[in-house]
């Protein structure tokens, strides 16, 4: 009994050491909806004997539930977890399996085709090393097919098989598949995508999955799993000597330890390597590589350590410690490809927040160069990006961060963007190179500052931002409130909407875009009339929450007085007493707030007032009241 445990444990020792020598690739499947991207990765599991008994006879039940094949297994719904997707027979999440074979070990993501789950391709896509991209012999190359095999470039894969999958429904002609292959051929071509493996298939039925097709005698090239059994996928590997630790976390659990933990992008560090903590550029030298089980003599690309060095320097979060002789650059301007995932557009000027790395940033997008058409590649104008689009944009940061170029490295080259108000993701990006300017242009310092011109005017400036509806009674309240300021002895300016577009906004129409740079603006311009010393008041209906609070963020704590004149949309509309609403109404007038464009009302305002309870001498009062209840005057 003794020698039969022990053979048992020698046999699952060996097991395991042979696990752990194999390698491992990551691929995904992609292409367009109904193209068998589920079924294919359903039937290499199921060749590959990854699948237990009971989950046999799980997808056997389902099969006769859920199934689109009559009374066969439909090998989909091994991937296709959730219910929805069954339901509908597509894939809406992002499914990862693992199985593994004699020769390597696989993590597979299953990526879905509609055009509205674009992002979750993305995200599928951003750590495969090979794309698998399915045609369904029947419809040929389609917009889908071309978008994501775009994507797929623009990520950085470059070894692509173009599975012509449902042979079996075109009759496994020949014919059909030589244009399907010609025709994406010559699409890579444009793309650089010059390792492209082409290989007819049924998912359903098994014909070049594992074994070669008998019914495909015209075909010599490998298997499905025969290529991905022995493809290298070591050109999408970053040099080893370009060693990028982003710091996750400052380990401090004693008075006597220091370190910096994080997960090593790229290449590899040991003990007395020196290494140069970016943005700051000060270097020091590793002093160890710790880890849970204990110090190591070399850490490498995917371990996950903590970095002590011989120098006390001011590390935090969202650094990156690079080779002191292969440094990553720093700047906060660059040119970038950006894939927006939103169904709200993206708006030049709106501020973002940007994650690369470790590092969390403030982020403003400038109108886009251009924006990309997937069928024909060409580039054309555009104002903004709408969903699934793709586009090339300059993107300034409020502060400079450290990088490498997408195409050197994708660990400090990708970035996410990400929606200040909801914390959802809404686009995906890689950094081209830093703007000259980001180098050429620094701050000057100048000795006369905001608290000298305050202290010189005797008050502490601030910004009243007046916000509501057109004929709420913004301006009529802002000129009221400075008046008596005025009469007060204090500085102030009034920014008022209609003035201000007679002149800086001249230029700007009342377009959603246009809107976002308005206010834009306006809030730039009012931060530097408050480091003047004035007390400013904006009077503008300012619809959209993330400019109202683009505009808090460049003022410091307690300069900013959001205030809310909340007139109900048919007492502003009764006073019209410029007829814009009647405009709006007959359809002249375009993108009229409140009446076909939307107004997003403050969700906590310093004060909201009412002009339909209260006269606009009254309201003044109330903003008085304000003021001095905020210390700001006396």
């Amino acid at each position: 009994m003794a020698m039969d445990n022990s053979a048992v444990a020698a046999d699952i020792e060996r097991y395991l050491k042979q696990h752990e020598t194999k390698s491992l690739l990551r691929f995904i499947t992609c292409g367009s909806v109904d193209d068998g991207k589920s079924t294919l990765i359903g039937r290499l599991l199921y060749e590959s004997k990854m699948l237990f008994e009971d989950q046999l006879a799980a997808i056997e039940a389902d099969s006769a539930k859920w199934g689109t094949q009559g009374r066969d297994i439909d090998f989909a719904l091994l991937v296709d977890g959730l219910s929805a997707e069954r339901e509908q027979g597509i894939t809406i999440d992002v499914a990862y399996r693992y199985f593994s074979t004699e020769r390597r070990k696989f993590i597979v993501a299953d990526t879905p085709g509609h055009e509205q789950y674009t992002r979750n391709m993305v995200t599928g896509a951003s750590t495969a090393d090979v794309a698998v991209v399915l045609v369904d012999a029947r419809r040929g190359i389609l917009t889908q097919t071309r978008r994501h095999s775009f994507l797929v470039s623009l990520i950085g894969i470059r070894k692509v098989v173009l599975a012509v999958n449902k042979m079996d429904l075109v009759g496994y002609s020949e014919e059909v598949y030589g244009r399907i292959v010609d025709e994406y051929r010559e699409f890579a071509r444009h793309l650089h995508l010059d390792e492209v493996t082409a290989i007819p298939l049924s998912a359903l039925r098994g014909d070049n999955m594992v074994e070669p097709g008998d019914r495909t005698p015209w075909y010599h090239g490998p298997t499905l799993l025969g290529y991905l059994e022995t493809v290298d996928p070591g050109a999408r590997q970053q040099a080893p000597e370009a060693f990028r630790l982003p710091v996750q976390w400052v380990n401090r659990p004693n008075l006597d330890f220091r370190g910096f933990a994080g997960t090593v992008a790229s290449g590899s560090v040991k003990p007395g390597d020196r290494v140069r903590v970016q943005p700051s550029g000060r270097e020091s030298r590793v002093a160890r590589i710790v880890t849970a089980d204990g110090d190591l003599p070399v850490a490498v690309a995917g371990q996950s350590v903590t970095l002590t060095l011989t120098d006390e320097i001011d590390i935090s979060r969202g650094n990156v410690i690079s080779r002191a002789d292969a440094p990553a650059e720093v700047a906060d301007q660059f040119e970038a490809t950006l894939v927006w995932m939103a169904e709200e557009p993206m708006f030049p000027g709106r501020a973002y927040l940007l994650k690369i790395g470790t590092e969390t940033v403030t982020a403003t997008i400038t109108q886009p160069k251009y924006k990309l058409n997937v069928n024909t590649l060409e580039h054309l104008a555009a104002r903004k990006l709408d969903l699934n689009e793709i586009g090339v944009c300059n993107i300034a940061l409020d502060r400079v961060i450290a990088f490498d170029p997408y195409a050197a490295n994708r660990e400090t080259g990708g970035f996410i963007l990400i929606d200040r108000l909801t914390n959802h993701t809404i686009g995906a990006g890689m950094l081209h190179f830093a703007l000259r300017r980001a180098h050429n242009i620094h701050l000057q310092h100048l000795d006369v500052d905001k608290a000298a011109r305050a202290t010189l005017k005797g008050q502490t400036p601030c910004v009243l931002w007046f916000t509501g509806l057109s004929g709420a009674g913004k301006s009529t309240i802002a000129n009221l409130v400075e008046k008596r300021l005025l009469a007060m002895g204090r500085h102030t300016y009034l920014l008022d909407g209609d003035n201000v577009r007679h002149g800086l906004n001249k230029d700007l129409g009342f377009s959603d875009t246009d809107r976002v740079e308005n206010v834009r603006r306006v809030g730039e311009v009012a931060r530097l009339m408050v480091d003047a010393g004035l007390i400013v008041l904006t009077a503008f209906i300012s619809p959209f929450r993330a400019e109202r609070a683009l505009a808090r963020s460049l003022l410091a704590e307690g300069e900013f007085l959001e205030i809310h004149v909340d007139t109900p949309l048919d007492v502003a509309e009764s006073r019209d007493v410029k007829g814009l609403y009647r405009k709006a109404r007959r359809g002249e007038l375009r993108n009229f707030t409140g009446i076909d464009s939307p107004y997003e009302v403050p969700e906590s305002p310093a004060l909201r007032v009412n002009t339909a309870d209260c006269s606009a001498e009254q309201a003044a009062d109330l903003v008085l009241a304000l003021l001095q209840e905020r210390g700001l005057i006396r």
